[in-house]
């Protein structure tokens, strides 16, 4: 009888024996408002356990939005999300947050009730982003998508697009779109484990074909 093979669990920190500047994130973030698919990795030669405090900014709870990251995500060092947090008011004179900083100001805490919101930041599965990537508030990124190095994602990025540039630009489309459709209805992310496991080289050098037969 043949063993299955198994696949690395989703839950261990470190998935690589050999260094600890890879870490899988679905195990180290925390609160309401982020969500990381299982799979999903940062790579940082520095601190990669801090990826929440460092690499998610002005995530601050009482704005309320959300980011979600979905599974078998590559997050290059320096892949940073900027929240809704850091906007400011921009109706008035000044877009200095006065209240913020106590004293009497903080008498005028009202002022900071309706700050510019761009809602959920939202990932698909399969995204890679390059090095310092950095990725505005309220951005949605389509799976299989591609984010080139020190880009500055400022809208919404297709499924299996590659952008780059500040403010990044879609330079370029991985497949067809025929191809693109059939691959996000095979959605191999879904698949039970033991059946990505079994296909890997499929998913990694196969094709749509030949992810639409797999078993």
């Amino acid at each position: 009888m043949t063993d299955k093979p198994t696949a690395p669990s989703p839950d261990q920190t470190y998935p690589l024996d050999a260094t600890k500047r890879v870490v899988f994130l679905k195990p180290l973030v925390s609160g309401d408002n982020i969500e990381v698919g299982d799979y999903t990795y940062y790579d940082d030669p520095v601190a990669p356990e801090g990826f929440q405090e460092n690499n998610v900014l002005y995530h601050f709870g009482f704005v309320g939005d959300r980011l979600e990251i979905g599974k078998f995500c590559a997050l290059a060092a320096g892949t940073t999300f900027i929240m809704n947090g850091a906007n400011h008011r921009m109706d008035g004179p000044s877009t200095y947050p006065f209240p913020i900083f106590g004293g009497a100001w903080a008498e005028q805490a009202d002022l900071l009730a309706n700050l510019p919101q761009k809602g959920d930041t939202l990932v698909g599965h399969d995204v890679w982003f390059g090095y310092h990537s950095t990725i505005m508030p309220g951005v949605k990124i389509g799976h299989g998508a591609i984010i080139a190095s020190k880009s500055v994602v400022t809208k919404d990025v297709p499924p299996y697009a590659t952008v780059g540039g500040n403010p990044a630009k879609v330079v370029g489309m991985r497949f067809d779109d025929a191809t693109i459709k059939r691959l996000l209805a095979v959605a191999w992310w879904h698949w039970p484990i033991e059946r990505i496991t079994t296909n890997v080289r499929a998913i990694m050098a196969g094709d749509a074909g030949a992810l639409e037969h797999a078993e």
